[in-house]
């Protein structure tokens, strides 16, 4: 499994498999996950598995751009942005910081940080499919609230990372560092409320 190629995402075992290497990446690792291990856990041949993804970057790449984009989707697209500002980006905050707080969030990090020296790629395509796609879907929110006067910016991309980086404090470092494993209810929301606090300080109108 370390022949450049390109996935094939047809077949209805594809999503059979991403699973299975959703449970055994987050498990072992990248370099500790084995083809054997993912083909068993998801319930395919190792040939089966090799017609989709001959390359085990290919297919760790796609298990964290498939969950990253759904988390991209979670956060704004099912919210009603039609709501005032405060209300909309206290639910995209609260979205934001339970998946950073997210097992799997916590373990795609480390992965990629790991690796990132032998296989920069992995890092890459992480970032793409997670901080990039979130700051793109906040920006063109933010443009809408401008636009319909809620909210005062001249930068869109800085305010969008600046939002993503509010949600970050005090829990995403300790949870990083393995500091603390566990976040109660009461917790992200004190962070959530700063976040949206100090951006409509900035930003509101």
């Amino acid at each position: 499994m370390n022949q450049p190629a390109t996935i094939v995402r047809t077949g209805r075992k594809f999503s059979q498999v991403l699973e299975g290497a959703r449970q055994i990446f987050l498990r072992d690792g990248f370099e500790g996950a084995s083809v054997d291990d993912i083909a068993r856990a998801a319930g395919v041949s190792k040939a089966t598995l090799y017609s989709y993804f001959p390359d085990k970057r290919l297919l760790f790449m796609e298990v964290a751009q498939t969950e990253c984009a759904r988390m991209a989707d979670r956060t704004l697209d099912l919210i009603d942005q039609t709501q005032p500002p405060r209300q909309v980006l206290t639910a995209a905050a609260t979205r934001i910081v339970s998946f950073l707080l997210s097992d799997f969030a916590q373990r795609i990090f480390r992965i990629c940080v790991a690796e990132s020296d032998r296989f920069p790629e992995l890092g890459r395509s992480f970032y793409a499919s997670g901080p990039e796609m979130g700051r793109e879907r906040m920006s063109g929110y933010l443009q809408q609230s401008i636009d319909r006067g809620e909210l005062q910016i001249d930068d869109v991309t800085m305010a969008a990372e600046q939002f993503s980086e509010l949600c970050k404090a005090k829990l995403w470092t300790r949870a990083v560092f393995g500091i603390q494993t566990e976040f109660s209810q009461a917790e992200i929301d004190e962070v959530v409320t700063h976040a949206v606090d100090m951006f409509m300080a900035r930003y509101g109108v």
